[in-house]
């Protein structure tokens, strides 16, 4: 399967394309088959790719399919060319398997809609995007599914293209992320002119072989410079500082759309290239200290905001932008493999807390505000205890999966000599674990706070959307035990020990940290604090809801702060927004476009206009002005060349 390695994205274009240009003149059931049918292919293709890989030693895991050759222009070639190897194989298992089980849910979901073929059209092309991004073998053909993301995830966000907010949302993800793809640009720009070359081998290659010409930067250099070229790219797609913005909006689009973008596609594109990249960035401190910083900055600021929000698609899309921000953490203090541990883990059990939210929003017949709910454990129990497991999971509450790759990051950043990332890291995971809880205690606990109309509607939702649910549960229950820390003594991290031949040319990846008292203790207090923010969220919202809003009455100007998100916003509407507007409107319309170039050519039409008025004389149909045209028209011939020539 290997040796077909293409097949994987292809399919779900195949899928795309058959939706996209005859999917209005099927049927739904035809339709679905093709767009699930396309999806669960390419995981079980990506499957059996995987265990292939398995059985390589691990020295050969690295596999490089070539196609074709796409560009050639002199020295420079590009190849369309695939590479497996074990980075890429949980990339490509962990888009295929989420995005599967996200396209079955979809079924019962939109059912409803007009435009279902169009959607599924749209997912497909989704999952093919993202796999040409992980799969690509260089920069070039990873910068091809960087932009497809791009586009796909702003046809998804305004898919309700007849509601304005959707259209802005889609324009606001789609101009955020050009702001990041320049800096992505130009780091490959860089890396061309520094390499002369995209393939990712030749690039990690030459830097590998090469200590002295790019040895570990202590200050910056032409490492560092590509590095956070590269990165301002991953704060576009990752939602980081100062380009999150983005993601909280990109919940107009269908719940569906918002499970895929946060758990298996766009947002953890930028994740992705950081670590597969890691080899550049291993070799420039500055550029990990960028990294690191804006990471746990990010955590921070929007477990903040997640606080105080009401829509339930809201506080888990601030959410997923916190625990990006973990991800980098992880990126920041060179613990790569904790990282892509973390994004696994999160794909799993924030893909089931949107589809939650889904099957909730499904039951209230399309409400989104928790202030509005409660109470509904008792409709929708399948529901509820699938979000109840996946916010156990994302608490970091052992077993469950969160646990083990939150608890590793917090503690490599430590052993990374960062105890002030881990200490606002462990702030951040109490704040997690407080409005995460605050989520389902609004949600299913305590009183009905919605209508008679809408209880006489409320019901679970149907077999394609809980079962996916169920799936989800069972991974985000299970699966963190594939990379076991080294003080639980059940031997070593197997997920790193699979991830090392993708960190080969890595300069300092990060050090198998051996069993230690201190790391135990570590652990039992970031559950021990995740645990107590559970207790708080309890005693407000369950046991005494009213203290809820005597704190936000005693806390008003921090409250109306934390749920205006910062203002950030209205800032960049104030700083940025409105002045190109107004440039715009002053400057290039009313300027440029209206005083300059509508008055050359309006001014040469009205030329052209003048002068014909005055030519048009000259045929009247009149004889005699005929003859005294001719005359004239001699005397001036005779005029030139009697006294001009002469």
């Amino acid at each position: 399967m290997i040796d077909y390695l293409w097949l994987i994205p292809l399919i779900p274009l195949i899928g795309s394309a058959i939706n996209g240009f005859t999917g209005k003149k099927l049927p739904k059931s035809a339709v679905t088959g093709i767009a699930c049918g396309s999806a669960g292919i390419s995981f079980i293709l990506a499957s059996v790719s995987f265990f292939e890989l398995l059985q390589l030693p691990p020295d050969d895991r690295h596999v490089l399919i070539r196609c074709f050759s796409w560009i050639a222009s002199g020295d420079f070639v590009a190849e369309a060319e695939f590479l497996l190897d074990p980075l890429s194989a949980v990339m490509i298992l962990v888009v295929t398997g989420v995005g599967f089980v996200i396209h079955v849910y979809s079924i019962g979901y939109m059912h409803a809609e007009d435009g279902y073929y169009r959607f599924f059209a749209y997912m497909n092309l989704f999952l093919f995007s993202m796999l040409i991004l992980v799969l690509g073998g260089n920069f070039l053909l990873m910068f091809v599914g960087w932009e497809g993301v791009g586009l796909c995830s702003y046809l998804l966000i305004s898919y309700y293209f007849d509601r304005k907010s959707a259209g802005d949302a889609g324009k606001k993800a789609f101009i955020v992320n050009r702001i990041g793809d320049v800096g992505f640009i130009l780091g490959i720009f860089l890396v061309f002119l520094t390499f002369n070359s995209l393939n990712f081998g030749e690039v990690f290659g030459q830097i590998s072989a090469n200590s002295q010409q790019f040895p570990l930067e202590a200050q910056a250099g032409i490492l560092t410079a590509i590095g956070i070229l590269l990165f301002v790219g991953a704060t576009g797609k990752s939602a980081q500082i100062p380009l999150y913005v983005w993601l909280p909006d990109a919940m107009e689009g269908p719940t569906p759309v918002s499970a895929l973008i946060h758990a298996a596609t766009m947002v953890t594109a930028g994740v992705y290239m950081v670590v597969r990249c890691s080899p550049i960035f291993s070799r420039a401190p500055v550029a990990l200290d960028v990294v690191i910083i804006v990471g746990i900055v990010t955590a921070l600021l929007a477990a903040t905001i997640g606080l105080v929000q009401t829509d339930i698609k809201r506080v888990l899309a601030y959410s997923t932008v916190s625990q990006l921000g973990y991800m980098f953490v992880a990126l920041g203090a060179g613990a790569f493999s904790a990282g892509i541990f973390h994004l696994m883990t999160h794909a799993f059990f924030k893909a089931l807390l949107f589809l939650g939210a889904g099957s909730v929003i499904h039951a209230m017949s399309g409400e989104q505000d928790m202030m509005r709910m409660g109470g509904l454990r008792k409709h929708t129990p399948i529901t509820f205890l699938t979000m109840f497991i996946a916010t156990l999971a994302i608490s970091g509450i052992p077993p469950f999966a969160g646990f083990f790759s939150k608890d590793e990051i917090l503690w490599l950043a430590y052993a990374d000599n960062h105890p002030v990332v881990w200490f606002i890291g462990l702030l951040t995971a109490g704040l997690t674990a407080f409005y995460m809880f605050r989520l389902i205690f609004l949600t299913f606990f305590g009183k009905a706070r919605y209508s008679e109309e809408v209880e006489h509607h409320l019901h679970e939702s149907p077999s394609s959307m809980t079962i996916p649910l169920i799936i989800l549960a069972v991974l985000s229950i299970c699966g963190g035990f594939v990379g076991t820390p080294a003080w639980m003594h059940l031997g070593e991290n197997r997920f790193f020990k699979f991830l090392e031949p993708s960190l080969l040319h890595t300069y300092h990846a990060e050090a198998e940290h051996h069993a230690t008292s201190l790391e135990i203790i570590f652990a039992f207090l970031s559950v021990l604090v995740a645990v107590v923010a559970i207790y708080i969220a309890y005693r407000i919202y369950v046991r005494r809801p009213e203290t809820a809003d005597a704190l936000s009455a005693r806390l008003r100007r921090i409250h109306g702060i934390l749920f205006n998100k910062y203002y950030v916003d209205e800032m960049y509407d104030a700083a940025i927004i409105n002045p190109t507007k107004q440039a715009s409107t002053r400057i290039l319309w009313k300027g440029v476009d209206v005083g300059l170039i509508d008055r050359i050519v309006n001014g040469s039409g009205q030329s052209i206009q003048g002068l014909a008025s005055v030519l048009k004389g000259i045929q009247n149909g009149l004889i005699r002005n005929y003859a005294v045209w001719i005359l004239l028209g001699a005397v001036a011939v005779l005029f030139y060349i009697s006294v001009l020539r002469g």
